[in-house]
């Protein structure tokens, strides 16, 4: 098969729901059962590039690529896993988060790709009672994100500086990523998963009155988070009609929910690997 891995830097909020409560949050946003990571499922992500292939390009038949009910598709889309969190920093702007568990599946996703790769291993502690936690980042003692006092252990490896930008669409904002990347323990990753998330308040006003008629709650993901997906193409020739979808000129998706205020769209970087 032929792998292409696409890097998808949010330029807005980002709501991918589970279509289930959770607690007071009415419209939680789908997350991996196991570790809290946020993910978008494959299938969404299925679904928007049907939907910009059909809007590009209406004349040609994309049936045998992405597949119909009865018959499955030539291309095969896995789902879109985090790569970088933006989490308030009390010392400064946001910082990127990312930890030792996402990164060696990251690297194990770049493998599978045929992309060489690299990453060396890097293990921020979480904080006990006899120690404090740690982070890999640029900075001097002490990073403070959201609530949490981190002790900073030391710069971020140069590797996995250079493994994370080719994700990146924009060269201006991969720029900031050495600044901007902190590498905490894989315990402090998910409490920044499960807390760290934004919350908005979302209403529905009776005309005349303006009184409320309906009040939830909605998680999505902040601007600026980037993930990954990987595609699998059965054939060369399904593989290069699915980088034709994002030229330089217009290189955006839309997925997930909100379409109408603005939501879930991401700028694309597609990078061509070899065989899974």
């Amino acid at each position: 098969m032929n792998t292409t891995i696409l890097g998808l830097l949010a330029e807005s909020a980002i709501h991918t729901g589970t279509g289930r409560s959770a607690g007071v949050i009415d419209l939680p946003i789908a997350r991996e059962a196991a570790t809290d990571y946020p993910f978008i499922p494959g299938s969404s992500t299925k679904g928007a590039l049907r939907d910009r292939a059909r809007r590009g390009w209406p004349d040609h038949n994309w049936d045998p690529i992405f597949g119909l009910r009865e018959q499955a598709g030539q291309l095969l889309v896995a789902d879109a896993r985090l790569l970088l969190l933006p989490v308030r920093c009390l010392t400064g702007t946001y910082r990127w988060v990312t930890c030792p568990q996402i990164l060696e599946r990251y690297r194990r996703d770049l493998q599978r790709s045929g992309l060489a790769c690299d990453l060396p291993r890097v293990a921020p502690t979480a904080g006990e009672a006899d120690r404090a936690a740690t982070v890999y980042a640029r900075g001097r003692d002490r990073l403070y994100l959201e609530e949490r006092e981190l002790s900073i252990a030391g710069e971020c490896p140069a590797a996995i500086l250079d493994a994370i930008r080719p994700r990146i669409r924009h060269q201006e904002t991969a720029a900031r990523l050495a600044d901007q990347l902190a590498i905490v323990s894989n315990d402090d990753m998910a409490w920044f998963c499960r807390y760290a998330i934004p919350v908005q308040a979302r209403n529905v006003l009776d005309c005349n009155t303006k009184t409320s008629k309906n009040l939830w709650y909605e998680e999505s993901l902040p601007a600026d988070t980037v993930l990954y997906t990987l595609l699998l193409a059965r054939d060369t020739a399904t593989r290069d009609a699915v980088a034709r979808l994002f030229p330089d000129d217009d290189p955006y998706l839309q997925l997930g929910g909100n379409e109408t205020v603005g939501h879930g769209w991401f700028a694309v970087q597609l990078a061509q690997g070899g065989r899974p």
